[in-house]
């Protein structure tokens, strides 16, 4: 039997934003005087920023450098020639529980090479600023109970070239909300018995997927979904074209109505699919975890927040985090709803209460399940500022391994290896 090699959990997963970056040619390096990159509000932040080319300092390289809270304007900004290739630098303070930034700059031979460090000030003290409705559960409530009235109908297509000696492969195609159907591949062990559960919910974009082979050949019913209702073993070019098309934009669309935004069939969505992996007769009726990264971190957290079938969560670093810090003076998640170009035509009554309903921080307050959660401070994408607000509110069990402080928006191997070593084991692999 032909058997095609994909990614699994524990390697790099098929998504950019988890990809780590390639390896240049000159190296900017800002270190920060404390080895935790942890700071007391107040506390003077001193660091010392050194570039490299071939593991040795470029002497006489001209530098500019910025620094102040994360995303927002800098505070501080200088240019500056390196003659020994290297700079000692006071770079202020926070009186407040946030996240100080320095970004430096080199250009080499026509090229620009960058390099970051973002210090932490007292992060468990973040709090929201995003508002958490009255009627946000009746909300979810109601969408949840209009779900239930929704037949699954699932459809199984066998994916015989996908296929291993132990797992049969199938695109799923589920039944959701508004006429619309949900995909995504489906993993199954061949051998006969009952097994746990893994719902892996994707980054954003619009892209294929090839399903969670390597964990369901481990003894795990796996299921990775799409969000956006379409198939997902099409050719790329198809979700090229659908990403720069009609799905362009798709993390703001009907954002001024909280019944008709994006999100809504996505996050039902999700539901939906643990509806399915509860009902297959060959789950073991008790343990189902839920895992990704960035949207997928979201996706994550809101879908446990959602539904008490799932008794564990595996995020790295989740989007949609108190998405209006912005509108208070700090760094708002991804998709950077009120930030910049989107700030005049989002910043309206309407839009922002929206938000509230989708925010990941109001589910994360429903989140009773133990979790393992992952992020650098060095996060672009998805600020830590936006992050710790939803993490600090969730009342489950909780451990955050911020052991990679100086990664962005992407993961080390270690890094994943650590999450995959829980997640397995939670789920008590046979």
């Amino acid at each position: 039997m032909k058997k095609l090699v994909l990614p699994s959990l524990l390697l790099i997963w098929a998504s950019s934003v988890l990809a780590q970056p390639v390896e240049r040619l000159v190296k900017v390096i800002v270190s920060p005087d404390h080895a935790d990159w942890l700071y007391k509000p107040g506390e003077p932040v001193r660091l010392t920023i050194s570039v490299y080319r071939s593991n040795v300092l470029l002497k006489g390289v001209k530098l500019r450098y910025e620094i102040g809270p994360e995303k927002m304007t800098p505070t501080k900004t200088e240019t500056v020639t390196l003659k020994e290739g290297t700079l000692a630098l006071d770079a202020g303070t926070l009186k407040t529980a946030g996240f100080l930034r320095c970004i430096a700059t080199v250009e080499v031979d026509g090229k620009e090479y960058r390099g970051l460090t973002t210090a932490g000030f007292d992060p468990p003290s973040i709090k929201p600023t995003v508002a958490n409705p009255d009627d946000f559960k009746t909300f979810w409530d109601n969408a949840k109970a209009d779900l239930a009235k929704v037949p699954v109908d699932a459809r199984m297509t066998l994916l015989p070239e996908r296929c291993t000696e132990r797992t049969n492969v199938y695109q799923l195609n589920l039944q959701n909300v508004n006429n619309s159907r949900f995909y995504g591949i489906l993993c199954v062990p061949k051998k006969e018995g009952k097994y746990p559960a893994i719902l892996r919910v994707p980054g954003a974009g619009v892209r294929p997927y090839y399903g969670m082979i390597a964990e369901a050949d481990r003894g795990f019913i796996t299921l990775e979904v799409g969000i956006h209702g379409v198939p997902v073993t099409m050719e790329p070019a198809v979700y090229e074209s659908l990403g720069r098309g009609p799905l362009s934009g798709y993390q703001a669309a009907n954002l001024d109505d909280r019944d008709r935004y994006y999100y809504k069939r996505v996050y039902l969505g999700c539901v939906r699919a643990v509806d399915f992996l509860a009902g297959m007769p060959q789950y073991d009726g008790q343990n189902m975890a839920v895992t990704g990264g960035s949207q997928g971190g979201a996706l994550s957290i809101v879908t446990a927040g959602l539904d008490n079938r799932i008794k564990w969560v595996g995020a790295y670093y989740p989007a949609l985090c108190d998405v209006t810090g912005y509108l208070h003076g700090r760094a708002g998640g991804w998709p950077h709803l009120f930030a910049g170009n989107d700030l005049a035509y989002n910043n309206k009554p309407d839009r922002i209460k929206t938000t509230g309903y989708y925010d990941v921080v109001n589910f994360a307050r429903q989140v009773n399940v133990p979790g393992y959660y992952s992020w650098g401070f060095n996060d672009e994408t998805c600020p830590p500022t936006s992050m710790y607000a939803a993490y600090n509110v969730i009342p489950g069990t909780k451990t955050l391994d911020i052991n990679y402080l100086d990664t962005g928006h992407w993961t080390y191997p270690e890094q994943t290896e650590k999450m995959t070593n829980w997640l397995l084991g939670q789920l008590r692999a046979k």
